[in-house]
């Protein structure tokens, strides 16, 4: 298996995360925001390229207004280095921005997917790799959830985060920790995604066998 040419991809690490409006709830944020922190460092060591994304709503809008406290970049991403600078104002950090062409004009295969929010706007960005033809990688302790409740029910960070994370390793995505993801780094591997089909089976064992 040859080296994956990987690219950290940031996603919306902003002040309405942390002391906005939008709270994360699960993982602990200060554990998801350090754990971006060390992704960084060990990106830049390795010269990984790292893009950071930066979502921006109208002025007018409860979350993410352009010009307000809550869109800016929190500082653990603010103060570290950066490659590329992606702008957007839908969920995917692909949609009607330049980091397609930018990550092709790289030969990049592999992006490594870290931030926020698991369910939202990681999800959205990591379907739309996979579609794309590109291998992804999460960091399931460098990004985390909110808690919803709607007409559909409620739903804990918790659970969402969960969820999200079995699913992704199911098919989309290699889903890992920090720790596991800089060890892969370091030995230039790729981490391991599962499938639908063995995910299936061992979670029906599981049943059966209680």
């Amino acid at each position: 298996m040859t080296t994956p040419r990987r690219a950290l991809i940031v996603i919306d690490v902003q002040n309405e995360y942390v002391t906005g409006d939008l709270p994360i709830e699960y993982p602990d944020v200060q554990t998801s925001l350090a754990n971006v922190g060390r992704a960084m460092d060990a990106a830049r060591a390795a010269d990984i390229p790292v893009v950071v994304v930066q979502h921006l709503s109208a002025a007018t809008s409860p979350l993410f207004a352009r010009g307000s406290g809550g869109a800016e970049l929190h500082p653990v991403v603010a103060s570290r280095a950066r490659d590329h600078l992606v702008e957007k104002s839908m969920a995917s950090a692909f949609t009607g921005t330049d980091l397609a062409d930018w990550l092709a004009a790289r030969q990049i295969d592999t992006l490594t997917i870290v931030g926020y929010m698991t369910h939202n706007c990681d999800a959205s960005t990591i379907n739309h790799a996979v579609h794309a033809g590109l291998a992804v990688e999460f960091l399931e302790d460098a990004t985390g959830s909110v808690p919803y409740e709607n007409s559909a029910g409620f739903a804990s960070a918790k659970d969402i985060h969960h969820a999200f994370s079995v699913v992704l390793q199911s098919t989309f995505a290699a889903v890992a920790s920090t720790d596991a993801w800089l060890a892969a780094v370091k030995n230039g591997t790729l981490l391991e995604k599962g499938d639908i089909y063995s995910s299936n089976q061992k979670a029906r064992a599981r049943r059966n066998a209680a």
